[in-house]
C-alpha cells in the first residue's frame, strides 16, 4: 500500500519539488538501494518512496541539524509534534529571535526548534556564521505552517524504510553498487557574487568541493549505478559535467540579494547513463606464468 506525501516537511532553498517531474524519470522505476547523500528538503526521496520505487533508502547530509530532524521524524514523530504545538501557540517575531538564540535541552527540541526556525524564518534559508550559529532573520509570513500534524505522520511512515546518516557524501556514494541510485543535489555554484547568499555550514562548499563531487560522479558512472545530479547552469558545473549530457532545466528561485536576480534561472541535470564513459571493464594485461 502506498503512503501519499506531495508536501515536503521542510521548506528549503533550491527544494526540488517543481522539478520532480523531470528528475523522476532519469531514476530507475525500481531501485534495490536509492541513495541521497545532500538530504535537504528530501523532496526526490518522498516522492519515490511515496511511489514505492526502492527496496531500501540511505539518506545523508552533512549538516547535523538537518539529519537530526529526520532521525527525530522517523523514531517518534508525536513526541517531536508535541514540542512542535506550544512553539505553534507562542510565535511572533519576538519569540522567534528567543527560539534562535535557545540551547534545546533534548534531541525532540531540538528538532522541534530546527522546524519552527525553518518555516518561520526568511525563505527557508539554512545559514550559519562562522561559528556555526544560525543567524537567519524572522521571515514575516502569516499563517506558518508551524505543526503539520498529518504530514510530519505520513513522512515518518515513509522515512521507515531509511537509513538517515550524518556523513560526506564521497562516502555515501561508495556503497552504491550498479542496480543502486543516486540523486546529488549539493549546494549549488553561485551564478553571480550577489546570488551566493547562503552558507549552509560553517566552511561552506568552495569550487574544491564541487570537482571532489565531479570526481565521485564519474566513479559512480564507471560502476554502472545510475545517477542524477543537479546544479546551477554555469561555465563551470558544464566543465566539471563535460563526459555527460547536461539537461538545461527552468527553475523559478527566490533568493538572491537583488530583485533582478530573482525568477526563473537555468540549471542542469546530469545522468550517468548519458554519459561518454565506459563502464566496461578493461581486460587484464597479466600473463600466465
Amino acid at each position: 500500500m502506498q503512503t501519499r506525501r506531495r508536501r515536503p516537511v521542510l521548506k528549503w532553498a533550491g527544494g526540488k519539488t517543481q522539478l520532480l517531474g523531470q528528475i523522476l524519470p532519469l531514476l530507475p522505476d525500481h531501485v534495490e538501494t536509492y541513495y541521497e547523500p545532500f538530504l535537504g528538503g528530501a523532496a526526490v526521496f518522498f516522492e519515490l518512496a511515496a511511489q514505492d520505487r526502492f527496496e531500501k533508502a540511505v539518506l545523508a547530509d552533512k549538516n547535523q541539524e538537518l539529519v537530526a530532524v529526520y532521525r527525530a521524524i522517523k523514531d517518534d514523530v508525536e513526541k517531536l509534534i508535541l514540542q512542535l504545538l506550544p512553539l505553534k501557540e507562542r510565535h511572533s517575531e519576538a519569540f522567534y529571535y528567543e527560539v534562535r538564540a535557545s540551547i534545546p535541552r533534548n534531541r525532540f527540541a531540538r528538532a522541534a526548534r530546527f522546524i519552527y526556525l525553518n518555516k518561520t524564518g526568511y525563505n527557508g534559508l539554512y545559514r550559519v556564521n562562522s561559528k556555526g550559529a544560525f543567524n537567519v532573520p524572522f521571515g514575516r509570513y502569516k499563517n506558518p505552517a508551524i505543526c503539520d500534524a498529518a504530514n510530519l505522520r505520513a513522512s515518518a511512515l515513509l522515512l521507515q524504510k531509511a537509513e538517515i546518516l550524518h556523513l560526506d557524501f564521497e562516502e555515501v556514494c561508495g556503497k552504491a553498487r550498479k542496480g543502486d541510485a543516486v540523486y546529488l543535489d549539493p549546494p549549488y555554484l553561485p551564478v553571480s557574487k550577489t546570488s551566493n547568499f547562503t552558507s549552509y555550514q560553517a566552511d561552506g562548499f568552495p569550487m574544491l568541493e564541487h570537482e571532489r563531487l565531479g570526481q565521485v560522479f564519474q566513479h559512480l558512472a564507471k560502476r554502472g549505478v545510475q545517477a542524477v545530479l543537479s546544479n546551477s547552469c554555469t561555465p563551470e558545473t558544464k566543465a566539471l559535467y563535460a563526459d555527460f549530457t547536461c539537461r538545461m532545466v527552468p527553475a523559478r528561485r527566490a533568493i538572491n540579494s537583488q530583485g533582478h536576480g530573482r525568477g526563473v534561472v537555468q540549471e542542469i541535470l546530469v545522468s550517468t547513463y548519458e554519459s561518454k564513459i565506459s563502464t566496461k571493464k578493461k581486460p587484464s594485461s597479466s600473463r600466465s606464468r
